[in-house]
């Protein structure tokens, strides 16, 4: 590999005052985006939900995970959202490089850029979801005419909801009307509302399914009892294919965080739990109470398998429900990197779909 810290130097000098007319006279030194990847600092800008069902990401942030295993010539920079399809817009506005996401709305960002723009690389989390209710609702059929939220319209819950209700004979429109009224609204407000009694319930994920619960909810369906061997993909890692074509290096590196993130989760669940705590304390100003985390933690399952097929189950109830067409979804999953991270370290390796 050349080094050459004085011409690249000189570079960077020059792109600051010329801009853009200099950048065939840098390719023409060799500095293509594929190739550069391999070498020098590199900023990997990483998404995620500061919520339980995204437990690998807030920790491996939290703990320094990440930071240790991308090296000193990362930089990390981290951005949190609500909800999936926000995620997605960041990806393919060039503000995010990578992102923990539910499944929907990664067959969303294939389907919208045919099967280019995105790729999965590791699994996440299974579980960590439910529909919690007004303690005098005790059947699906007294759903009808009540208003229930979801994070995001389209995103995993939002999909999810939807098609149970359609699966049980009550219809659903993207407009909130129907037989249920769907409201989708961000997590925290939803919790403001149905102690209010604006909604009768909600689809949601953990630590939200037990905040409901404490606020004098009850569960009506626990989304794992949906599922083949109680196993759903809830969160799956996903990189933006232009990064993973520039920087294999970085994205192996990620996925080697990811698995230790996880391990950890795993191996040290009190560790974690506070960990997780402090570090939604740190965003929201105020943290998350571990009894709280203690509670939902049974719900979930900390996994580098995505649970391709529960992704493919997903797509099909959202063209069911209407709110996405039909997609080919071979060329989505890349686990070339986390499949090499697991046999190196003596783990069973993830069936490539």
């Amino acid at each position: 590999m050349r080094r050459l810290p004085l011409r690249r130097l000189a570079t960077l000098a020059t792109l600051a005052v010329v801009g853009a007319a200099t950048l065939g006279a840098t390719a023409a030194c060799g500095d293509d985006s594929d190739a550069a990847g391999d070498s020098g600092p590199v900023t990997l800008r990483l998404g995620y939900f500061p919520n339980i069902t995204h437990a690998p990401a807030v920790v491996g942030v939290e703990k320094g995970i990440f930071k240790e295993k991308l090296g000193g010539d990362v930089t990390l920079e981290t951005k949190t959202f609500n909800a999936g399809p926000a995620a997605i817009e960041a990806v393919f506005s060039g503000a995010l490089d990578a992102t923990y996401i539910g499944p929907n709305p990664t067959v969303n960002a294939f389907s919208k850029s045919k099967g280019e723009a995105v790729r999965v690389v590791s699994g996440a989390a299974s579980g960590g979801v439910a529909l919690v209710v007004k303690p005098g609702i005790t059947s699906v059929e007294q759903l009808r005419g009540k208003k229930i939220a979801t994070p995001q319209l389209g995103n995993t819950q939002d999909v999810a909801l939807r098609y149970w209700l359609k699966e049980k004979g009550l219809e659903t429109t993207k407009e909130g009307g129907g037989d249920v009224k769907v409201v989708p609204q961000e997590n925290a407000q939803t919790v403001e509302t149905f102690g209010s009694g604006a909604i009768d319930g909600a689809w949601v994920p953990e630590p939200f399914v037990s905040r409901l619960v404490n606020a004098g909810g009850k569960v009506l369906v626990d989304e794992r009892d949906l599922w083949p061997d109680k196993k759903f993909v809830i969160t799956n890692l996903l990189v933006s294919t232009k990064f993973l074509k520039a920087h294999p290096d970085v994205v192996k590196k990620l996925v080697e965080g990811q698995v230790a993130a996880n391990e950890f989760v795993n191996t040290k669940p009190d560790e974690a739990q506070q960990a997780i705590s402090d570090h939604i304390g740190k965003i929201t100003g105020k943290p998350l109470d571990t009894k709280l985390i203690k509670q939902a933690w049974p719900t979930l399952e900390f996994t580098n398998d995505p649970i391709a097929s529960s992704l493919k189950a997903g797509l099909d109830h959202a063209v069911a429900v209407g709110l996405t067409q039909p997609v080919d979804l071979n060329g989505l999953y890349d686990l070339t990197y986390l499949n090499e991270v697991l046999k190196a370290q003596g783990k069973p390796e993830v069936t490539q779909p």
